[in-house]
């Protein structure tokens, strides 16, 4: 006769779904967000820094722009100034050397709304600027804002429409050139990066981009952009006076007066004839 009392063995009890083991899902996913914004804070900075090396000159890699596709340079000779009733035949439109004004343009900066004389600009790119050049038919509003926000408050840049450029965009720099078709092309910075205030490739380091408030340049009503054809296959800047015969005499120091001719030194008066 079976006795009322249980067995010795328990039964374990039952689990349910309360007393189940759960995976903290919420948290593995809150930890994985915190790691992948501390490594794109840690690491976007470092590709930054990596990217302005690869661009920034060096004694090793004195210009970095050379690695820049569709960058062509040339050597060009500093100090050879023009007085302002001459006009250059540049072998490059734009000019990005070469005989140029003794004047440079206001380039700190500065976004000229009309085109400029390719001889004031070019003495700003002696003194280690670059100059962003457009063509205003082929560059819409939206990317001449692009442009315009890469120079305005930038020291030694300078932007103006150039009529007839065969690209919609081209950055000179001394001795240095590149044509791009669209504002937001990374070699435009790439370019800037390199090539402004190189000392490495501009002859004048550490002249200044401003301009007097009694020098020959007014920023406010610059002198106007004036084509010449270009010399093709020249070794040198060649100098067209628009005065007939005028004398272009030696290199022009800065300070000149654009617009006169350089003065005659004063003769001896001439000995009296014998017998005088």
């Amino acid at each position: 006769m079976a006795s009322g009392k249980s067995s010795g063995k328990k039964r374990p009890p039952s689990l349910g779904p309360v007393n189940q083991r759960q995976i903290p899902w919420m948290m593995i996913a809150a930890i994985t967000v915190l790691v992948l914004l501390a490594g794109a804070f840690i690491g976007y900075p470092l590709v930054q820094r990596s990217q302005n090396a690869q661009w920034t000159p060096t004694e090793e890699n004195q210009n970095p722009a050379t690695a820049i596709e569709g960058v062509i340079s040339q050597e060009f000779e500093g100090l050879q100034h023009v007085l302002g009733f001459q006009r250059v035949a540049y072998q490059h439109s734009p000019p990005m050397g070469g005989a140029h004004d003794g004047f440079w343009a206001a380039c700190n900066g500065v976004v000229y709304p009309e085109p400029v004389r390719s001889e004031n600009l070019v003495h700003s790119l002696e003194h280690g600027a670059v100059w962003i050049a457009y063509n205003p038919d082929l560059v819409d509003e939206a990317g001449q804002a692009a442009l315009r926000d890469r120079v305005e408050g930038q020291p030694y840049t300078v932007m103006s429409p150039y009529p007839d450029l065969d690209a919609p965009i081209s950055l000179q720099s001394w001795g240095n050139q590149l044509k791009v078709d669209a504002a937001d092309d990374e070699r435009i910075d790439q370019f800037i990066r390199s090539l402004r205030l190189n000392r490495f490739t501009h002859p004048e380091v550490g002249a200044t981009c401003d301009v007097g408030a009694g020098g020959g340049f007014d920023q406010d009503a610059p002198p106007a952009f004036e084509a010449i054809p270009p010399q093709e296959a020249i070794d040198r800047e060649t100098v067209f006076p628009e005065n007939e015969g005028a004398d272009l005499g030696a290199p022009v120091p800065d300070g000149a007066v654009p617009g006169e001719q350089p003065v005659p030194e004063e003769q001896p008066a001439p000995a009296p004839a014998p017998g005088q």
